[in-house]
């Protein structure tokens, strides 16, 4: 009995299980039942007055109860009667057939071709049932050509260095009045700004304040930039609106000026190069030219040259006809001093000139003379590379040194006396690679082995009869070192009866060779040949003539 009593349960079960299903399937409800859109324009002018309808209607069998409409304005609009931008609106229940639409008005701001995005979202929820449902919508219109104007009055062409004027031209023609404008320049690399009017803040903003209708101005900026001649220079600037601390672009400028070859061209020589090396103690001879290469005559010129007083030794300047100006180390002409500073016609050239010489010692490494030189806001800068000092000193002894000597003195003819020679160097300033010493040995010398250091590269070529120390590379010392390389090596003359009665040679002339890391010249310096004579060893004084 039991079992026939759950069967009969479970049956039931089942059949009205069917009849709910069969129930649901055919009452379930679907969401797009709601139909909601935005009426509203597809393009619209800057400013302009413009109304969204956002327009529902229920298409289907059920009440939707408790909805919701949520309208959100696209960005930066400005909501009549300072609405917020997003709004929330409690409706009343809406019964099926039924239909309505709200209203929402306010003005686009943005640039041109800017899409604006209205949205909209409508939630309910169905009778009888518990879950919500929402319905969502948009509506882009594109924001027409802004009727402002903001252009660049801009030189297509100016001189590096030189300064220039130029203009930022705005207008309005929307019918919205705007407020709170704000303008940003973006200037090009090298571009030096020195004064606005009206002033600016930071020296890239500008506010502009109101703008109505007709309304217009401009903003005038002087600067300089620097390039090359035909190089390209790009500004940009910015006109927008700061609303709710968001900065609204309305319109963009763009343009571009180009580097022209100035009308002064300024060269110089110095000792008659173009790209002169100087040593130390030189004496430099600068020659200034300057031409005009402009179609107009220029008049009353001033040219300034600025000295560098770390190198030269301003006791020997010659100004020539110019006036030295000691406080400053400064040499300057004047169209009172100069006839071509008077009056330089087109293609026509002049030339001034001074002498200076360089210090014996200078306390920096690597060093470069620089002149500044500037003519009608040319500036030029003349870089003189200084070269490395390499010093050479040869010596002979008979007595002294670390081998010991034999032989007759004063030398005899047909018999061997041998000598130290002793080579010591110095370099300073700069760094200099692949150094070598090279002297020979005549043909009454021979090498007779004993060398110091031992380790010493050394060599003998016994056809020439050169003989070569290679140093290798050499660091730059500071001026006053005495830190150095020296070598030691022993020579056996043996006179023949030609000598008799002179002072015999024992090593030739000495060079040092080497090039300059700094300046990439190639270097030499040279030392006196040594006799028998030995001015460096008093112990054969009068004992050098050979017998």
């Amino acid at each position: 009995m039991r079992g026939k009593f759950f069967l009969f349960i479970i049956i039931l079960g089942i059949i009205f299980g069917g009849i709910g299903y069969y129930y649901y399937k055919n009452n379930m409800y679907s969401k797009d039942v709601l139909k909601l859109e935005i009426l509203g324009p597809d393009t619209a002018e800057l400013g302009e007055d413009i109304e969204y309808v956002v327009k529902y209607k229920n298409n289907g069998g059920f009440v939707l109860e408790e909805p919701k409409l949520i309208f959100e304005y696209p960005q930066y609009s400005v909501v009549e009667n300072d609405k917020p931008q997003r709004q929330e609106i409690p409706l009343e229940d809406i019964y099926p057939g039924a239909e309505n639409a709200l209203s929402f008005k306010g003005k686009l701001l943005g640039k041109e071709n800017e899409s604006k995005v209205a949205k909209a979202w409508l939630s309910y929820r169905p009778k009888n049932l518990k879950a919500r449902y929402e319905s969502a919508t948009t509506l882009t219109a594109i924001i027409k050509p802004v009727p402002l104007t903001f252009e660049f009055d801009l030189p297509s062409k100016v001189e590096s260095g030189k300064e220039f004027h130029f203009r930022l031209n705005y207008f309005s023609n929307a019918n919205y009045p705007l407020s709170n404008l704000r303008v940003f320049v973006d200037y090009p690399s090298d571009f030096e700004f020195i004064s606005s009017t009206p002033k600016s803040l930071e020296k890239t903003e500008w506010g502009l304040g109101l703008l109505n209708r007709t309304d217009g101005g401009r903003i005038e900026i002087v600067g300089k930039v620097s390039g090359e001649p035909a190089e390209e220079k790009i500004f940009k600037a910015k006109l927008g609106i700061w609303q709710d601390g968001e900065y609204i672009l309305l319109k963009e400028a763009v343009r571009g000026l180009e580097i022209m070859q100035p009308s002064i061209f300024i060269s110089w020589q110095i000792n008659g190069s173009p790209r002169y090396i100087t040593n130390v103690g030189d004496y430099l001879h600068y020659e200034i030219f300057f031409k005009n290469t402009g179609e107009k005559p220029l008049e009353n010129l001033f040219l300034v040259a600025k000295l560098d007083d770390s190198l030269l030794d301003f006791s020997t300047i010659q100004p020539g006809n110019g006036k030295f100006q000691e406080s400053s180390k400064t040499l300057i002409w004047d169209h009172t001093m100069n006839q071509d500073l008077r009056f330089l016609d087109s293609m026509d050239e002049g030339k001034v000139d001074f002498w200076i010489k360089v210090k014996d010692q200078l306390s920096s490494n690597n060093p470069v003379i620089k002149t500044k030189i500037s003519l009608s806001q040319v500036n030029e800068e003349i870089e003189t590379k200084v070269n490395a000092k390499l010093a050479l000193s040869q010596k002979g002894y008979f007595s002294q040194g670390p081998f010991v000597n034999s032989g007759s003195l004063p030398p005899t003819v047909g018999q061997s006396t041998s000598y130290t020679i002793f080579w010591q160097i110095q370099n300073f300033y700069n760094d200099v690679k692949n150094v070598k010493v090279k002297a020979t040995l005549p043909s009454q010398v021979r090498l007779s082995g004993e060398l110091f250091p031992k380790d010493a590269k050394f060599a003998f070529d016994q056809v020439s009869r050169e003989i070569v120390w290679d140093v290798g590379d050499l660091v730059g010392e500071s001026a006053g070192s005495t830190t150095g390389k020296e070598i030691f090596f022993q020579v056996v003359l043996t006179p023949d009866p030609n000598q008799r009665g002179q002072a015999a040679q024992l090593v030739s002339e000495a060079k040092i060779i080497g090039q300059d890391s700094w300046t990439e010249a190639p270097l030499e310096t040279k030392a006196p040949e040594i006799t028998t004579s030995l001015p460096d060893d008093v112990a054969v004084s009068g004992k050098d003539i050979v017998q």
